[in-house]
């Protein structure tokens, strides 16, 4: 006699919803349990329409990603005044940190302002740590900073005395008898500089970088 409860006869089977329901269901199957490789979180480097940089900025917090939009002072040029102005370091770049999957990417991509990560034919290139870190040192110092044009070729060195311990880049020797440490983001070809004295860095070979 039916209750009118909604419950099952007993005699009613249900068959067995989960694979490891089926699993036990059935001797001799054996549970296999296929897990994804977990993607960690690296820096992009954002190719971006120039003078949209800071929009494109903005838009990618706004969907809660890690950037860094290096900007450095200047002067403006407008002749009725002069003020001094943010201005970005690298033009049409800006960084993102993200695990990478292809539901990230496409968000990123999907960013108003936004025209492509740099890549290689196997896809996105993730940039060091250490030129990230020593970058973010240079940005949060009180020296002057200015672009400079990348290079290749120089000396490897590593500051260990002042603010600016713990920078990798480039030792460049001006004619002045000056120096500069570069700091250069590879994969865009786009570098910064500041000045610096030569007894505050020692020399680092690649395999250590």
């Amino acid at each position: 006699m039916s209750t009118g409860m909604g419950k099952e006869p007993p005699y009613a089977v249900k068959p067995p919803d989960s694979r490891a329901e089926r699993a036990a269901a059935v001797p001799g199957e054996a549970l296999v349990v296929v897990s994804r490789p977990k993607i960690e979180p690296a820096w992009y480097a954002v190719y971006a329409q120039v003078r949209h940089e800071g929009r494109v900025y903005s838009r990618l917090l706004a969907k809660s990603f890690e950037c860094l939009f290096p900007q450095m002072e200047r002067w403006s040029r407008r002749r009725d005044r002069r003020k001094k102005i943010q201005v970005p370091i690298f033009p049409g770049y800006l960084f993102v940190r993200s695990a990478l999957d292809n539901q990230e990417h496409v968000r990123i991509l999907q960013t108003p302002g936004v025209v492509s990560l740099v890549r290689n034919k196997d896809g996105p290139l993730s940039i060091p740590e250490t030129q990230i870190d020593s970058l973010r040192t240079l940005l949060g110092s009180q020296e002057v900073l200015t672009s400079y044009p990348y290079l290749r070729t120089g000396m490897c060195v590593r500051v260990v005395n002042g603010p600016l311990c713990g920078c990798e880049g480039i030792l460049v020797r001006k004619r002045t008898g000056k120096s500069r440490l570069v700091v250069a983001i590879d994969i865009i070809q786009q570098a910064v500089c500041v000045e610096l004295n030569e007894e505050d860095v020692e020399p680092i070979s690649e395999r250590n970088r």
